[in-house]
């Protein structure tokens, strides 16, 4: 018994120190394994390299840091839309109507040189859809004046956009503006918004202090883009580009400006707007260093008239000259003289008609001034008033004659004539009246179906039978068959209630509609076309106008 028991304790004993010594030697492998694996891990892709270390923010800044953070806020983007007309014609750059089929064959210089801003669409089919375009604009008054580009706010014949709508820099809200008028010569336009606030104006510079190689900034929404600020030079000053307007000379530069730029503020070094960028030379539609800027000195004397009169009025007597494009001066060598003018043509019943004035005569001074040349003189003639007197100083085949001419209105003189002072734009829409604003959503409606009802969470609503083209409504996407079910969590059941929630809203005012609308390829409870009813909410600011 007693060996029995020394044997079964021996058992045991052998039994636990096997398991002792397996446990032992999993242990071990363990821990062999996982520093083998630890060793393996901790061997470095690259032994030798320096981790890198993202030093503490800090602000460089330079001079075109503190330029951009001082004038962006005075910069705004422009966003405008339009119906086209529908005896509207595609035009080439001439004025000229254009088959479509011959769009590319013709011999148009002008091809090179394009205005730009965004999303214009002008090749669509203008009877289906609305055209947007956008542009940039700067302001220039703390009451909301805004100076932008002719063309950001008009059609390509000269026709204003139907709505306008600017938004600030740092500032989600859709403002709509106004045109307080247009000067087709210049490209130039000063529209207006009603801010919330005071809000912070550019600092107009003087063009006649730059010149070339000097910095230039320029800050525009290109594609878009609100806010985008490049640099570069002033490249060229004076620059008359073939096939553009009598009075424009432009300033050159290659600070990167693209579609969208239009109407855009340049900036030199200190911030000051020295021009406002116009129109750029391209081959492929987007920037390749050659951009044009009208000088700020022409556009402030255009601003002044428009802000006073909602027009610019230039002084004319009449004559018309040959443009000499080769900058050369040949044809006055050639004629005897190194400064002058040759008169092309006399305008019948025209100042210089009256006073006696021939085609062929040589303008060479006024009032005893030399003249240079053709833009000189139509310079320092329309910056005179309108019914003064002006001494022409004449050679007439080898004589000196002296004329007195009286100044005409430029506009009025040459008004058949687009070749010299360009279209003249549509009639400005009267300014708003607040006092006694009324809002529209422009649609029409009838109380929702029974079954329409059934797709609506509360089963009512009413249903958009039709959208006014160019209307709110239409601007913030709404469509026919939409069931309008709520206004500003107003709960609408009839077209009265629609009415009640429009007399509670004014000009200006945030509007949220909440729609069922039809999702296509979906199988629902309308069933018509696989179409899925879904709540939406369509969003806008009622227009000021």
């Amino acid at each position: 018994m007693k060996l029995f028991d020394t044997m079964r304790q021996q058992k045991v004993l052998s039994t636990s120190l096997l398991f002792v010594t397996l446990a032992v030697g999993i242990l071990i492998g363990t821990l062999v394994n996982t520093g083998v694996k630890a060793a393996r891990d901790g061997q470095q892709a690259a032994p030798d390299a320096t981790p890198l270390v993202i030093p503490h923010a800090q602000e460089l800044g330079n001079e075109f840091t503190k330029l951009a953070k001082r004038v962006e806020p005075s910069v705004v983007n422009i966003t405008a839309d339009y119906m086209p007309k529908q005896s509207q014609s595609r035009m080439n750059r001439r004025g000229q109507q254009q088959d479509p089929d011959e769009e590319n064959n013709g011999d148009d210089s002008m091809d090179l040189f394009r205005r730009f801003f965004g999303n214009r669409g002008g090749d669509m089919p203008q009877q289906m859809f609305r055209h947007e375009q956008s542009g940039t604009g700067f302001i220039v008054d703390k009451n909301g004046y805004i100076i932008t580009n002719e063309h950001v706010v008009a059609d390509n014949e000269n026709n204003l956009v139907d709505h306008i709508t600017v938004r600030l820099h740092g500032d989600s809200t859709d403002y709509r503006a106004r045109v307080i008028g247009v000067d087709n010569e210049t490209d130039i336009a000063v529209i207006k918004i009603d801010p919330k606030k005071p809000l912070m104006p550019v600092v107009i510079g003087n063009s006649d202090g730059v010149q070339v190689g000097d910095w230039a900034v320029a800050i525009g929404s290109p594609f878009g883009l609100e806010a985008t600020v490049t640099a570069g030079i002033i490249s060229a000053l004076g620059r008359d580009i073939v096939g553009e307007k009598q009075l424009q000379r432009f300033i050159q530069t290659d600070a990167a400006i693209n579609p969208g730029n239009s109407g855009g503020p340049l900036l030199n070094i200190r911030g000051e707007v020295i021009g406002v960028n116009t129109m750029i030379a391209t081959q492929n539609g987007g920037s390749q260093g050659v951009g044009f800027a009208l000088p700020i000195n022409m556009v402030v004397r255009v601003y002044n008239d428009l802000i006073k009169d909602g027009r610019v009025t230039r002084g004319a007597i009449g004559v018309t000259f040959a443009k000499n494009y080769n900058k050369n001066d040949t044809l006055m060598r050639a004629m005897g003289f190194d400064h002058g003018v040759l008169v092309s043509e006399v305008r019948p019943g025209g100042p210089s008609d009256k006073a006696g004035l021939k085609v062929d005569d040589i303008i060479l001074g006024m009032n005893g001034q030399p003249i240079k040349d053709g833009d000189d003189m139509v310079n320092r003639i329309s910056d005179m008033p309108v019914g003064s007197q002006v001494t022409l100083n004449v050679d007439r085949d080898g004589k000196k004659m002296d004329f007195k001419v009286t100044i005409q209105d430029r506009m009025e003189l040459w008004a058949d004539r687009t070749d010299v002072v360009g279209r003249k734009p549509s009639a400005l829409p009267e300014a708003p009246k607040p006092e006694n604003a009324t809002v529209k959503f422009g649609i029409i409606g009838r109380a929702a179906s029974d079954e329409e009802s059934q797709a609506t969470p509360d089963k009512h609503g009413v249903t958009v039978t039709r959208v006014e083209p160019g209307s709110f409504a239409d601007e913030i996407g709404m469509k026919e068959r939409d069931i309008i079910i709520a206004i500003n969590r107003q709960s609408v059941s009839s077209v009265d209630d629609i009415k009640k929630v429009q007399q509670t809203l004014k000009p200006g005012d945030p509007v949220a509609f909440r729609v069922v609308r039809a999702q296509p390829g979906e199988v629902g409870s309308r069933g018509k076309g696989g179409e899925q009813p879904r709540s939406i909410f369509l969003t806008g600011t009622l227009p000021q106008d």
